[in-house]
């Protein structure tokens, strides 16, 4: 008999990247219990897909993440939960504040409470704001233009800090564009409202979209339009086993840029889709916007 796995605690796990990270870990062979509000998550993802165990609740819950530990031997936490649309955080940032910070402090003191001291963050380029050097290092300076980034920014250091405090060990992810879908295609990506370039451009390809639109077609590039890094969802949450595994196996508090490296422009991915679908769709020129944003 096999011996039995670490149980996982995954916040957000009803979501896009949380849902491919749970399906990782159950092909690790972890336990997995899942917490998330169903704000933008999917229950029949969770509870008939995966077929793990689902906690209905949130982050800023403090009782109902004491009774979670409580009654449930826990390894570790992936969290995943925050809201993550930048334009919303720039006209609503107490929205953000409060869930991605606050709730992200509460889960901490509640696991610290519990004795639970392995977190695996997932946090975000926009934590970086504008580039100095292309590619960015990890050791790029941290100057995010919008709240969102700036709360990730916040619970980045929060950890450095119980890191000394109280001896949380964690792994900071900061993601670059998160793309792709299970290759099996037990997972994929839905999201409501969609701001996705490259879910945008296929339902353009599919006739449910009149139109793609190209938010700028000023920026400093070859073909004038924004590159972006993208990296596959199921190679981010390989990532974030292998981060966990890190931990379980006694490393420090640690952080990683998740990308592949190579940028896509605007005009590229556009014109790929059509390659690759066979579909012609309109394209129409705009200006910048926030609504298409890094995770």
């Amino acid at each position: 008999m096999s011996p039995v796995r670490p149980t996982i605690l995954v916040t957000g796990g009803a979501g896009y990247i949380g849902s491919h990270a749970v399906l990782a870990l159950q092909q690790a062979d972890y336990e997995v219990v899942v917490l998330d509000n169903l704000v933008y998550g999917h229950r029949d993802l969770v509870e008939k897909v995966l077929q793990v165990e689902l906690v209905v609740g949130d982050t800023c819950d403090r009782p109902l993440l004491d009774q979670l530990f409580a009654s449930r031997k826990i390894a570790a936490v992936m969290h995943f939960a925050a809201y993550a649309y930048v334009g919303e955080s720039v006209t609503d940032p107490a929205k953000y504040y409060r869930n991605n910070f606050i709730g992200t402090l509460t889960l901490l003191e509640a696991m610290l409470a519990a004795s639970v001291n392995k977190f695996v963050f997932s946090s975000t380029c926009a934590t970086y704001g504008v580039p100095k050097t292309v590619p960015i290092p990890e050791d790029h300076p941290q100057d995010p233009i919008n709240p969102y980034g700036a709360t990730k920014l916040m619970i980045e250091r929060v950890l450095a800090d119980f890191d000394l405090a109280y001896g949380l060990k964690s792994v900071c992810f900061r993601y670059f564009n998160a793309a792709g879908a299970d290759p099996e295609g037990r997972l994929g990506e839905d999201h409501n409202p969609e701001t996705h370039l490259i879910p945008l451009v296929l339902l353009a390809a599919l006739g449910q979209r009149d139109s793609i639109s190209i938010l700028g077609t000023d920026y400093p590039t070859p073909d004038g339009t924004c590159i972006r890094d993208y990296i596959h969802v199921a190679d981010l949450a390989s990532a974030h086993v292998l981060g966990l595994e890190y931990l379980l196996k006694g490393g420090d508090t640690n952080v990683f840029n998740l990308g592949n490296g190579n940028g896509f422009s605007v005009k590229q991915v556009i014109e790929t889709a059509k390659q690759v679908t066979g579909r012609e769709f309109k394209v129409v020129e705009g200006d910048r916007a926030l609504e298409i944003h890094p995770l």
